[in-house]
């Protein structure tokens, strides 16, 4: 089913959805079920799979020269929606990105999809490699995530990339990322929404979002689309903090705020577990209000941890 549907159908109440990152290559898939297995019991009606593009490792060879190697950390994107679509009868969605695939990649990641019946995906230019000061496109790959809705749109015309095939025309709602606190190489928030826009012009039935701690930003954010005519479902997404580096790693990462008030609780926290509950407890506030809001779903970026996310959501929903 796709996302839309299952907002539609909830009638005005508010989702309970999470994100998973595919393990590290060698583990099995019983990882994935550990961290879905304890969040069953708040009904999500869709997961969320990341993917990430490959990277580069240098290793020493025998003549002391380094060689260039890629490699990926994170394999088992597709692989992983399909088990949990078997196991669990709850929608999978995967993300497509377009760093480190070419075209051809993408659309037989798109064929796969199709085949298996999933009906979401989303669209996203992913990140620059670590090595990399910027986003530097895969050769014969989309430079944009426009250009993948583009892709992707086509696909559901039946349009493939060497033939056309009415026959076999898909049906993938796509969903893309918004940024209550704009995308860090956005030259200013009016530009990022025209971006944001055109997105949706194209296509996109859904946005989710950065992770934020600041309520009023997403407040901001939406009032924002709807005037830019933006008028699809945006879903808020939701970190809760977990350790004291988080106030340091994810502003820089993510290129996000965090309030005063959290960082000083954090900081003033003499425990690893007196900061889970300071990071707990302002989530648990955060969502109640974003629920009172009328937000469509709550969508926890989990990182397959979900111990703390299974207490947020059993103290609001």
């Amino acid at each position: 089913m796709k996302i839309t549907d299952h907002i539609n159908n909830a009638k005005g109440k508010t989702l309970f959805s999470f994100e998973l990152l595919p393990p590290i290559k060698g583990q099995s898939i019983q990882w994935v079920y550990d961290a879905i297995d304890p969040l069953l019991e708040f009904e999500p009606p869709f997961i969320d799979v990341t993917s990430l593009r490959e990277d580069y490792i240098y290793k020493e060879q025998d003549n002391g020269l380094l060689q260039k190697v890629s490699y990926r950390k994170r394999p088992g994107t597709i692989a992983i929606c399909a088990a949990i679509i078997h196991k669990y009868k709850i929608d999978a969605v995967p993300h497509l990105i377009c760093g480190g695939f070419t075209k051809e990649e993408t659309e037989n990641a798109l064929i796969d999809l199709q085949f298996l019946g999933i009906d979401n995906v989303l669209a996203l230019r992913g990140d620059a490699r670590q090595a990399d000061a910027a986003f530097i496109p895969t050769r014969g790959g989309h430079a944009y995530a426009t250009d993948l809705i583009e892709h992707i749109k086509n696909h559901n015309a039946g349009k493939f990339l060497h033939e056309d095939v009415e026959t076999f025309k898909s049906d993938f709602c796509i969903g893309v990322a918004g940024y209550p606190e704009k995308h860090f190489e956005a030259p200013n928030l009016n530009a990022d929404f025209k971006y944001l826009k055109k997105k949706v012009d194209m296509g996109a039935e859904f946005i989710v979002t950065q992770m934020f701690f600041d309520n009023q930003k997403y407040f901001d954010f939406v009032k924002k689309c709807r005037e830019n005519d933006i008028n699809v479902p945006i879903i808020p997404g939701l970190k809760p903090i977990s350790t004291a580096k988080q106030l340091i790693a994810l502003p820089k990462i993510f290129h996000i705020d965090i309030p005063e008030d959290l960082s000083d609780a954090v900081e003033n926290s003499k425990t690893a577990a007196d900061i889970r509950e300071v990071g707990t407890e302002f989530m648990i506030k955060q969502c109640k209000e974003l629920m009172d809001f009328g937000v469509p779903v709550l969508h926890f970026y989990t990182m397959g941890k979900p111990e703390q996310t299974k207490r947020i959501a059993k103290a609001i929903f």
